[in-house]
């Protein structure tokens, strides 16, 4: 049988068929990274219930803590159960079809399926209460939710803007007592609030300066 291809031939064809599958790899290994890193900057999710968050914050003025009860206390802000939905509207819009599921979810017992918008890979270790009690406010990581019909991500999380936050965390503290604040205009030129800063900067750096930007911090 006559020969039709010459042995450089298919030498040439394999590496072209390793290459093809290598570019292939990398591809979809950068995908999943980049949808572990949270890169679906404004883009809203499908929810079970279409909250929003300008309704609720920003038109009614409701304060986090209201929905996220854990945020003060735990590493997780925690997802509203259902009972809290309910202590509202038990009373008003009881029967409107876009709550279904929230009546759902109360009469079987079963959480309601909310879609995490602000999303960490599984390798990073972030605690809500520690940032909220050193005076790092909810906008600096979520945003202007106040100003959103719909959840979206407002930053792609990755460990540069991260670390640029661990370097120089001043600019971004406030007195904890206005971490939910949306509003928050900055701090009023006085001697006291130029003391209260320089605390608050501090007491984020006093204990050990270094861990701020050390791996451990945030990869356990």
């Amino acid at each position: 049988m006559v020969q039709v291809f010459t042995a450089s031939a298919d030498t040439r064809l394999r590496a072209l068929v390793l290459a093809a599958f290598l570019v292939f790899m990398f591809t979809l290994l950068g995908a999943y990274a980049m949808e572990g890193a949270g890169f679906k900057v404004g883009w809203a999710l499908d929810q079970p219930v279409p909250f929003s968050h300008q309704h609720h914050v920003g038109g009614l003025g409701l304060d986090c803590r209201y929905c996220h009860t854990s945020v003060e206390v735990s590493s997780r802000a925690g997802l509203p159960p259902t009972h809290i939905c309910m202590s509202c509207h038990s009373q008003i819009w009881t029967n409107a079809d876009v709550l279904a599921p929230v009546r759902h979810s109360l009469a079987s017992g079963q959480p309601i399926p909310w879609q995490r918008v602000s999303r960490l890979p599984d390798y990073v270790y972030f605690n809500h209460s520690a940032h909220v009690a050193k005076g790092v406010p909810c906008v600096t990581c979520h945003g202007r939710v106040d100003e959103m019909p719909l959840l979206a991500a407002a930053h792609p999380f990755q460990m540069g803007w991260c670390l640029d936050c661990h370097r120089n965390p001043t600019p971004q503290l406030r007195p904890p007592e206005e971490v939910t604040r949306m509003d928050w205009t900055g701090w009023k030129p006085s001697p006291s609030s130029v003391g209260e800063v320089d605390k608050l900067n501090h007491d984020v750096k006093s204990l050990h300066p270094q861990t701020l930007t050390e791996c451990h911090t945030c990869h356990r």
